[in-house]
């Protein structure tokens, strides 16, 4: 019978000490969201990312330098039909020696096509175990999570002038996307994903506060303060270059995980009359939204100038 739990290998230019220690440090790779110790034989860890998933760990091996494995006690998820789905299923970790370097082999036991939440789940734990432990095991820094803030903390005030939504129009789309949040929120944030989709003339960096340039040809470009960036559900720029239009406008972009990827809202308000700027820049963000879906689903969006070929 075919062994069909979700699997991948990385090999690195490391000893096998390093990567178990990389291992154990899952608030270094996987979530700080943690509870409980991550690194004792028999010892019980709860995971949790917002409302959308828990879990509760035991770690059932601890061979150093050779293997780790998980048993999962318990699990919630929002978004499948069977909520607990990988419960009673084992993630586990195993070292090996291979051609002078040192292969890691993860393996999620009993995480199989026939679940809900495989095709997400699938994603996620590649994107953990091939860039955030990767990452960790080679330089010391990983792609965690970050630990979940209050509502609130990570804005700056908009400014006071800035017209009610009342009073001005928006711009509204939403869409699938199969890929996980996290991967979506990194086409959002870093100036390579942005790049990416929007236009290769970018320059950005994921901090509140930070000034975003995006250009479009030589003589034209917009600059976006960002002003809110909660992983991996909410990022939102308050134009302060542009078009006149599109000055004081703000865009958001929400994620809520999906059995299939992503579900992402964009709106684009504070919008003083339906114009043909408007009119235009709605269709124009329907066909970069389309080359944002693209490039986290196939590795290519089409981004200006190509993106309404």
């Amino acid at each position: 019978m075919k062994n069909e739990d979700f699997t991948t290998t990385i090999l690195v230019d490391a000893t096998a000490s390093d990567v178990f220690s990389a291992i154990n440090n899952v608030r270094g790779w996987w979530s700080e969201n943690i509870d409980g110790d991550t690194d004792k034989l028999n010892s019980e860890f709860l995971y949790h990312y917002q409302d959308v998933h828990r879990a509760k760990m035991r770690i059932t091996e601890l061979v150093p330098n050779k293997k780790v494995a998980w048993h999962v006690l318990d699990n919630y998820f929002k978004f499948t039909k069977d909520e607990s789905e990988w419960k009673d299923t084992n993630v586990v970790f195993e070292i090996s020696e291979k051609d002078g370097k040192t292969q890691l082999k993860f393996t999620h036991q009993g995480l199989v096509p026939d679940y809900e939440c495989f095709n997400v789940c699938h994603d996620a734990w590649t994107h953990y175990i091939q860039d955030s432990l990767k990452d960790l095991i080679l330089t010391g820094k990983g792609d965690a999570t970050p630990k979940d803030v209050e509502e609130g903390t990570l804005k700056t005030q908009l400014p006071e002038n800035e017209l009610s939504r009342e009073q001005t129009k928006s711009i509204y789309h939403k869409l699938l996307i199969e890929a996980p949040v996290e991967k979506v929120y990194s086409a959002l944030t870093t100036q390579k994903g942005l790049g990416g989709w929007w236009t290769p003339d970018t320059v950005a960096k994921p901090e509140v506060g930070s000034i975003a340039r995006f250009a479009f040809g030589p003589s034209y470009f917009k600059e976006m303060e960002i002003t809110e960036l909660k992983p991996y559900s909410s990022v939102k720029w308050l134009c302060l270059k542009a078009y006149e239009e599109w000055v004081g406008t703000t865009i958001t972009f929400e994620l809520e995980p999906h059995r299939k990827g992503s579900t992402l809202s964009f709106h684009h308000d504070g919008w003083a009359a339906y114009t043909s700027e408007f009119a235009g820049c709605s269709f124009d963000w329907a066909l970069f939204l389309r080359s944002l879906k693209l490039l986290c689903e196939t590795g290519k969006g089409i981004p200006y100038p190509d993106f309404n070929k």
